[in-house]
């Protein structure tokens, strides 16, 4: 085991020349020399940690992180229900969220909204940014443990509730679901548990109904996964917000995140929770060719804010459905 002196990471030496340091406050670095990934040593110390950044492998296109999803053997998930733009760049690589530099990126669980979820999340940095910029980490466990227990034991009971509506601000409804087609939404929704209305201007509203605290399929531990504060209406900027109720009307919003009883999240609970995330974080400022691998049931991530030319790619993978996750229907 890696030990720390002085908060001065020591390595510990593992098979080809590999090194793995940890440090207080960082993400887990598994040193390689060469494009070639150990798969086996990194599947294991994701085991262990629940994120690695495996620095030294020069990824310098988007292929390259095709081929390190291969050799860790994940299976690439199509993106649906997504909520920025993404640069497809085919066998299931896409370019990070469009989404203002300098604004964060709160944490959340990719996808942890869907019917099916992926289990593993890689990014590759093409692109390193003059500064900030990190993709953060947060273990659930911890979080879980840290969250109030009157809020976790609610969540836990009722799940959670995401509205969307489609109309001309962000992403469409084309966009998210691939598809120009209603009858092919109305079908996409029916088989993946999601409450939906076409409305008069032809926008579209999604209701869906999620657990907020899972195990793990592999551990048995109890997470908490779910995007109850990132994907809250509270995160948005509050002229913006204010703009688009006045616009639209109340509960016409783009996205908005309610109790599992469908009662509005009160802002001290977003508050508590971005809170908690805040102490669990952990970071490793990006380098160029690095690969940051994930176990998205597990381990939370963010965005921060930078400054400079960022270029990151992600494939989101191994998809699994989760005993419990999807609760019964908004109506």
């Amino acid at each position: 085991m890696t030990a720390t002196f002085d908060g001065t990471a020591v390595p510990e030496t593992l098979g080809d020349g590999a090194e793995l340091i940890l440090g207080e406050g960082r993400t887990p670095v598994l040193g390689v020399t060469g494009p070639d990934l150990p798969g086996e040593t990194v599947r294991a110390l994701l085991g262990r940690y629940g994120a690695l950044l495996v620095r030294g492998l020069g990824l310098a296109a988007p292929a390259d992180l095709g081929r390190a999803a291969q050799a860790l053997g994940v299976t690439p998930m199509t993106e649906r229900e997504g909520f920025t733009g993404r640069t497809d760049f085919g066998d299931g690589v896409y370019g990070a969220s469009e989404w203002p530099a300098d604004e964060p990126m709160c944490m959340h669980h990719e996808r942890s909204y869907g019917d099916e979820v992926p289990a593993i999340a890689l990014f590759g940095c093409l692109t390193a940014p003059r500064t900030g910029g990190a993709t953060a980490v947060a273990d659930a466990r911890t979080v879980l443990a840290k969250l109030p227990a009157d809020l976790v034991e609610r969540f836990a009971r009722d799940g959670w509730r995401l509205a969307r509506t489609y109309r001309d601000i962000g992403v469409s409804w084309a966009e998210s679901f691939g598809t120009q087609d209603t009858a092919e939404v109305d079908a996409y929704c029916r088989a993946h548990a999601l409450d939906h209305e076409w409305l008069p201007d032809g926008g579209l509203r999604t209701v869906q109904h999620r657990a907020a605290v899972v195990r793990h399929p592999a551990t048995g531990e109890r997470l908490w996964f779910n995007q109850i504060a990132f994907l809250n209406e509270l995160t948005m900027d509050p002229a913006v917000r204010e703009y688009l109720v006045s616009l639209y009307g109340p509960g016409s919003l783009p996205f908005t995140t309610f109790r599992g009883d469908g009662e509005p999240v009160p802002a001290q609970v977003v508050e508590t929770i971005n809170e908690v995330y805040t102490a669990a974080t952990v970071r490793e400022p990006w380098q160029a060719g690095d690969l940051l691998v994930v176990d998205n049931l597990r381990t939370a991530h963010s965005r921060e804010a930078y400054e400079g030319d960022r270029e990151i790619v992600a494939l989101f993978g191994d998809p699994v459905r989760l005993d419990g996750h999807v609760r019964p229907s908004a109506d």
